[in-house]
C-alpha cells in the first residue's frame, strides 16, 4: 500500500539559478537553496520514492494534467526570464504508473484528467528548481502535475483528496510538493530591477507573514477560511491552487499538523517566498 510520507510548500524563483551560476550574483539565494537542500534530506530520510510536484509554472486552462513520461530530459531556458535562467540541463526518471493511477482516480472523482507521455511535453522550472536541490543523487522519480489557473479553491481541495487516494492505492512512498509563491504581485517593469529582493507592497508582506504564523502554529482552519481572499487580494500564483491541492491531500479542515519554516521568508521581484515542511 502506498503512502504520502512527505509534504512541503517550496519556492522556485529563477534567481536561485543565478545565485549558483552567475559570478556577479553568487550567493544571493543561499537562503532558498539551503532550505531546499534540507527539505531534500528530510524527504530522502522519509523514504520518498517519487516526488509529485504541483507546478504553478505548468499552467493549464482546462482539466487536470500530469506528465507521466518514463523519463524527463532536456535543456531548459525560461521563456519568461531568459536572462535569469538559461541552459539548465536536467534528467530525471518519471513515474508513469503513479501518473496514470492518479489521473484515473481524479477522473473517477468527477474531473477531466489526463496523464501524458509525449517527448514534446517538457518540464517547467517550478519542478526543475526544487528538484535540482531536493533530489540530489536522483534518489526519487519525478511526476510533474499541472496547475489549473481557472480551478476553484474547492476544486483544488477535491483534486488533492483524489491525489491522496491514488497515492494510497499505489505501492509508492510519495513526497507531495506545492511549488509556488505566497503573494505573487510583481513590480511594474520600470521598478523590477530595484525590487529584486523586495515584496511588492507592505500589505502583501504583512499578510504573508501572518499566513506563515498561521501555518507554523497549526491554525490551518483559519487559513483555509481566508485562502480565497488571500489568493485574490495578494495575487496568489495561479490562484494558489497548488496550496489548495496540498491541503486537500493533507485532509483540509481535518489536518491537525503544523508547518516548519526552513530558512527565512524573502521577497523576490515583488513576490513573497518561503520553504516549509508540513508535518504528517
Amino acid at each position: 500500500m502506498g503512502e504520502l510520507v512527505f509534504t512541503a510548500k517550496v519556492t522556485h524563483v529563477p534567481s536561485i539559478w543565478m545565485s549558483e551560476m552567475y559570478e556577479q550574483h553568487k550567493g544571493i539565494r543561499d537562503n532558498a537553496i539551503n532550505g531546499l537542500v534540507e527539505l531534500g534530506k528530510r524527504a530522502k530520510a522519509a523514504g520518498v520514492e517519487t516526488f509529485a510536484v504541483i507546478d504553478t509554472h505548468w499552467i493549464v486552462n482546462q482539466g487536470f494534467h500530469l506528465n507521466a513520461a518514463g523519463h524527463h530530459a532536456a535543456t531548459f531556458t525560461s521563456h519568461e526570464l531568459p536572462h535569469f535562467l538559461e541552459d539548465m540541463e536536467y534528467a530525471y526518471d518519471g513515474d508513469p504508473e503513479l501518473g496514470n493511477l492518479m489521473a484515473d482516480t481524479v477522473r473517477d472523482s468527477g474531473f477531466r484528467a489526463m496523464a501524458h507521455d509525449t517527448p514534446n511535453l517538457k518540464v517547467e522550472y517550478g519542478t526543475l528548481i526544487p528538484m535540482r536541490h531536493m533530489n540530489q543523487g536522483l534518489y526519487a522519480s519525478v511526476l510533474p502535475i499541472a496547475a489549473n489557473q481557472f480551478a476553484s479553491i474547492d476544486e483544488g481541495r477535491r483534486m488533492g483528496e483524489a491525489m491522496r487516494e491514488a497515492i494510497e492505492k499505489s505501492d509508492r512512498k510519495v513526497g507531495l510538493l506545492a511549488s509556488g509563491s505566497l503573494s505573487h504581485q510583481f513590480f511594474p517593469n520600470d521598478q523590477s530591477e530595484a525590487g529584486a529582493f523586495e515584496t511588492n507592497t507592505e500589505f502583501n508582506r504583512q499578510v504573508d507573514i501572518r499566513v506563515l504564523e498561521l501555518w507554523q502554529t497549526g491554525q490551518i482552519k483559519e487559513f483555509i477560511k481566508m485562502l480565497p481572499d488571500y489568493a485574490a487580494r495578494c495575487a496568489g500564483e495561479c490562484q494558489m491552487i497548488d496550496t489548495a491541492m496540498l491541503l486537500g491531500a493533507l485532509g483540509w479542515n481535518d489536518y491537525s499538523g503544523k508547518a516548519e519554516l526552513l530558512g527565512e521568508y524573502f521577497g523576490s521581484s515583488g513576490t513573497g517566498q518561503a520553504n516549509l515542511e508540513f508535518a504528517l
